[in-house]
């Protein structure tokens, strides 16, 4: 991919546009996959719930994640509404806000859930801040790497790494090994066009490995810690792990072709396969709707990354570009590991499938992402003419 050259100008007013004129240009494509994704989540996250019994089922989950997608789209609608070159002055108090919550989740303040402390509880709603981190991550990212104007010296990268690593090592410790790894790929694929070498980045990515690997044996984190990290090297050694990839792969080869129709499978509605509504939720689509189902929803996964990678080709400025490039990462990463992670081949560390799992923390940073991606997109040819 490439991006326009060119480091951002120096601080200046933006030039008044009306407040409609961008949305003449806003990408109607990735409107539509972005509803047809979330309609469709709604619908495969209400069969993965429903259970055995259908009188004895609760529309908790589906309620919650209605009411998420709407909340959502506001949100998302707000993050496009806003001219992203007005994220360049946002980028250091919202890494720094990033911190603070991650450092608080830490404390007895945070919730534990599933091993991991790495939620907020405000009136029944659970808040995983590490999954806005990734947002604060890919703005304040593009922000730094804009300034270089789409070359980088290898002391520019260590600084931008560095920013990744302290967030990267709050959220190893909650432990919340997967999101982690996003942070990783999005770090990586953004450097990589912002215009730092490749080479470099291998260089930097193993010697952070080697520290890691120093803080896991150093005595400085606690024992189930060090376990949940080093399961991503060995995910095999976990009978755990074992058990849920072979449970998904049961399920998906259950589907055939056609499925066993939508609410019929027999995995989902027992409840075999572990967080079949939110990690595994590719599987009740495999079971159910079979691989033509599949298709479908890797169909519509891929027109969404297609404009995203589109709005990152487009767009007038470096910024704007990396702030696509960084959100395409996010998506593409997540997408490949879930769908990987249901099918066998990939480890089990989970992070949701965007769109189409449950969680209201992960579907809103989501539908800013892709507010923030529609933003740039849409306000391109206003950029170019500034």
């Amino acid at each position: 991919m490439s991006a326009p050259g060119g480091a951002h100008p120096k601080r200046r007013l933006l030039p008044r546009v009306p407040p409609l004129a961008p949305w003449l240009h806003a990408d109607v494509i990735l409107v539509v996959a972005v509803a047809a994704l979330t309609l469709f989540g709604i619908a495969m996250i209400y069969s993965a719930t429903r259970g055995i019994d259908p009188a004895a089922y609760s529309s908790f989950h589906l309620q919650r994640q209605s009411l998420f997608a709407v909340v959502g789209a506001l949100m998302g609608a707000v993050a496009a509404g806003v001219d992203y070159r007005r994220f360049h002055s946002l980028a250091w108090p919202l890494y720094g806000a990033n911190l603070l919550v991650l450092i608080l989740v830490l404390t007895p303040l945070g919730s534990v859930r599933q091993g991991a402390r790495a939620w907020f509880v405000f009136g029944g709603y659970q808040v995983q801040p590490s999954e806005f981190g990734k947002l604060a991550m890919i703005v304040v990212l593009a922000h730094y790497a804009a300034r270089f104007g789409g070359r980088m010296t290898l002391g520019q990268l260590l600084g931008a790494l560095g920013l990744v690593a302290v967030p990267m090592m709050l959220v190893l410790l909650e432990p919340d090994a997967g999101t982690a790894v996003v942070f990783a790929v999005i770090a990586m694929g953004l450097l990589l066009v912002a215009g730092a070498q490749a080479r470099h980045i291998v260089v930097a990515t193993a010697l952070g490995l080697v520290g890691l690997g120093l803080v896991l044996n150093s005595g400085l984190v606690e024992e189930y810690q060090r376990q949940r990290i080093e399961s991503i090297v060995n995910p095999g050694g976990d009978p755990g792990d074992t058990f849920n990839i072979e449970q998904a792969q049961i399920a998906i080869g259950n589907g055939g072709l056609t499925g066993h129709g939508y609410g019929q499978g027999t995995q989902t509605r027992s409840g075999l396969v572990p967080a079949q509504e939110t990690d595994f939720i590719f599987t009740v689509v495999g079971e159910e709707l079979g691989f033509l189902g599949s298709v479908l929803a890797l169909g519509l996964l891929a027109v969404l990354l297609w404009r995203i990678w589109r709005a990152a080709r487009v767009a007038g400025d470096l910024f704007g570009s990396l702030l696509a490039t960084g959100v395409l990462c996010m998506v593409l990463f997540q997408v490949f590991q879930t769908v990987g992670m249901a099918a066998g081949i990939m480890p089990v560390i989970g992070i949701p499938l965007p769109l189409l799992s449950y969680g209201g923390s992960s579907l809103l940073t989501t539908m800013m992402a892709l507010g923030l991606v529609l933003n740039v997109s849409m306000r391109r040819h206003v950029v170019r003419a500034s």
